[in-house]
């Protein structure tokens, strides 16, 4: 499980600077460089990089950090993005539809969008029977559900964590 850092309590608007930038576009390229490797390239002291990334993660700016695999050297060769209609928009209904994706290992990412549906799921599986499975008797199976639309990834052309440059 990724390490996940804890949120910032304050809703104050935070200010990052061009040494902050740097810091965060050297992390998203090696998150396990070292403070003194971050320094050297920022011209900075370590003192002042360690409390930059300190105060950043505390802040909510760096999320985590974690390990990106290659779904398809894991047994995860199918890649499916799954667009979902819930039948209610309730609060409540929301809210327990969220939960139970949250609790379906094979959906890596999920997103609340505009349009016609109103989830996006990206899910990984091993192979269209592996994939038909967690369809039928997860995903349909949760309560709520209006309709679901499956469009399987024949290619991925980019796939990028980095959105400091």
């Amino acid at each position: 499980m990724p390490k996940v850092l804890k949120k910032a309590e304050s809703t104050v608007s935070f200010s990052l600077d061009a040494k902050d930038l740097a810091i965060l576009k050297l992390l998203q390229h090696n998150a396990r460089a070292t403070v003194k490797e971050i320094a050297d390239q920022v011209h900075l002291s370590t003192t002042p990089v360690h409390e930059r990334i300190k105060r950043m993660e505390e802040a909510g700016v760096i999320k985590q950090y974690a390990t990106l695999v290659d779904h398809t050297k894991v047994k995860k060769g199918l890649m499916v993005i799954c667009y979902v209609s819930l039948k209610q928009h309730d609060k409540i209904a929301g809210g327990k539809f969220i939960k139970r994706i949250q609790e379906m290992h094979e959906v890596i990412e999920c997103y609340n969008i505009s349009g016609e549906f109103d989830f996006m799921l990206k899910v990984v599986a091993e192979s269209m029977d592996d994939y038909y499975h967690f369809h039928v008797n997860k995903l349909s199976q949760a309560e709520n559900i209006g309709h679901v639309q499956s469009v399987f990834v024949m290619g991925v052309i980019k796939q990028t964590h980095v959105l400091v440059h």
